[in-house]
């Protein structure tokens, strides 16, 4: 069984890249957070035509199958096994416009090789 601190890495170790300003906000809810929150997750839903759903949220324990990316100003962002296998290449960001602010996932259809299309619904080009 692997341990928990066999899984801690840092973003730029895990195939996964975290933007600067993406850090800064998951540093940022988990200073404002309740205790319980040890970390913010990420999670993929969905599938099909419209492809996979990315995600966040609070996370409340961390498994020791999750991945943990960590560092010493706050920043923890656990990801579960299924959802860091179609996060590889990926990069999450964090885009703050005076109307929207959202995490954005960038590259992660083609981080599992999609090629954009689908044809089982007639979308492929």
């Amino acid at each position: 069984m692997t341990e928990l601190s066999d899984a801690l890495q840092t973003p730029s170790d895990s195939g996964i890249s975290v933007t600067a300003s993406a850090k800064a906000k998951i540093t940022e809810l988990l200073t404002e957070a309740d205790e319980s929150q040890s970390a913010v997750r990420v999670f993929v839903s969905g599938g099909g035509c419209g492809g996979m759903t990315y995600g966040m949220t609070f996370a409340e324990s961390v498994s020791e199958k999750d991945r943990l990316l960590k560092d010493d100003s706050g920043f923890a962002l656990t990801i579960d096994p299924v959802a860091f296998s179609y996060l590889q290449g990926a990069e999450i960001d964090f885009q703050d416009s005076d109307v929207n602010a959202t995490f954005v996932f960038n590259n992660v259809f083609q981080a599992v090789g999609g090629s954009g299309a689908c044809a089982g619904c007639g979308g492929a080009g």
